[in-house]
């Protein structure tokens, strides 16, 4: 196996040397444009930078310097190659995009399925994990964790709503079949932009779920075969709105755990569940340098994970989690 890295994104990735450069990269769960895959339309163009590759329509050896269509190359060894489209995790500038609403149905007491699509989806690229922010005619933007994974159709966000919160119920009024709806999007950089190397934690509180769905989605796409552990807590068995879908997901996957965690005091106070929601993840934990966490809650969920998981041994760099960025401790 040679090891090929990305300039500058960084991102490397593992190829046979019968692998194409192309499919080894998506194997590996690396987003390079595409179109034609046979060399003619140039989208997955890069250069050499170390290492030779073999053109495998002319049996060309390309050296350092010359160009190559990944769609149509092997390694002969280790290659560094330049390609400035493919982006590391948070490095994607936020655009405006008009999108029109799918679908949107009642998935629970208080959540909603939101179904979007755009005109032309090509014309987006996101990473599994990051968010969006939905923006109404007259109100501040609205931002929700992308539910679906990078290469989907149709962009899917799971809503909470009811009617004591006026600004999440007013974007689930406004988002009626049809409608159309402005985005900015991507924000974020609590998320993969490649397959990792460690054992996964997935924490989610409520509907944190939706980032989980999207970092799942995406690694079903990949050859990733480390250990997943998805721990998810709720109030109460009700609000644990697709529990079918992460047991699905342990039925299927040898390597995932599911592991829920539900509110059991009378009052139903959830700021009182953080302890339990922590407790429950240290008791599964093991050899905490050769894990990465990711964390979707309330800041107070997610600062109260992220000091217990450090005091255990967790590196400070294998904790992500967009509350960190977007509500950072003073």
């Amino acid at each position: 196996m040679y090891h090929v890295i990305l300039e500058p994104s960084g991102l490397g990735y593992r190829a046979a040397p019968e692998d194409n450069l192309l499919s080894a990269a998506k194997r590996a769960g690396i987003a390079v444009p595409e179109a034609c895959r046979n060399g003619v339309c140039e989208i997955c163009e890069a250069r050499v930078r170390a290492g030779t590759a073999l053109n495998t329509r002319n049996q060309h050896t390309i050296q350092v310097g010359e160009r190559l269509m990944m769609c149509r190359s092997l390694p002969l060894e280790n290659l560094t190659l330049e390609i400035d489209a493919v982006m590391a995790a948070g490095a994607i500038q936020p655009s405006k995009f008009q999108a029109r609403v799918v679908d949107v149905r009642s998935i629970n007491h208080d959540v909603y399925r939101v179904e979007l699509q755009l005109p032309r989806r090509r014309d987006l690229t996101f990473h599994a994990g990051q968010y969006l922010s939905v923006n109404l005619p007259g109100e501040g933007p609205s931002f929700f964790s992308i539910a679906s994974g990078p290469a989907a159709e149709n962009l899917e966000l799971h809503i909470q709503a009811s009617p004591d919160w006026g600004s999440a119920q007013k974007v689930i009024d406004a988002l009626k079949p049809g409608a159309e709806v402005s985005l900015d999007m991507p924000y974020g950089k609590a998320c993969l932009a490649g397959a990792p190397s460690k054992s996964l934690f997935l924490v989610a509180a409520g509907t944190g779920f939706a980032q989980m769905k999207s970092l799942m989605d995406y690694l079903g796409s990949t050859s990733y075969d480390q250990p997943i552990k998805l721990f998810w807590g709720v109030r109460r068995h009700e609000d644990m709105y697709l529990r079918s879908m992460a047991q699905q997901w342990e039925a299927d996957l040898p390597s995932f755990t599911f592991l829920p965690v539900v509110g059991d005091d009378e009052d139903n106070d959830w700021s009182g569940h953080h302890d339990q929601l922590v407790r429950a993840v240290l008791a599964a934990g093991g050899d905490w340098s050769n894990v990465e966490v990711h964390a979707s809650g309330s800041p107070t969920m997610v600062y109260t994970l992220m000091d217990a998981l450090l005091d255990a041994g967790l590196p400070a760099d294998a904790f992500f989690s967009d509350v960190l960025e977007y509500a950072p401790r003073n």
